[in-house]
C-alpha cells in the first residue's frame, strides 16, 4: 500500500493531475498506520493467529 501510494504520488506530481496525488498522500498514510500497528504485534483487521 505504501508502495502504490508513493508511485501515485510522483505521477500525480509529474502529470499535474491532483486527484492521484490526493489519493497517494491517503494511502501513503494508511500503509504507514497499518505497518506501524503490525510491526507492534496488534491484530490488524482482525487476523489472529491460533497456533
Amino acid at each position: 500500500m505504501i508502495v502504490l501510494g508513493i508511485i501515485l504520488l510522483v505521477i500525480g506530481f509529474l502529470m499535474g493531475i491532483a486527484i492521484l496525488w490526493t489519493i497517494g498522500i491517503v494511502l501513503v498514510a494508511i500503509g504507514a498506520i497499518l505497518w506501524l500497528l503490525g510491526a507492534m504485534g496488534h491484530a490488524v483487521a482482525g487476523r489472529k493467529h491460533y497456533w
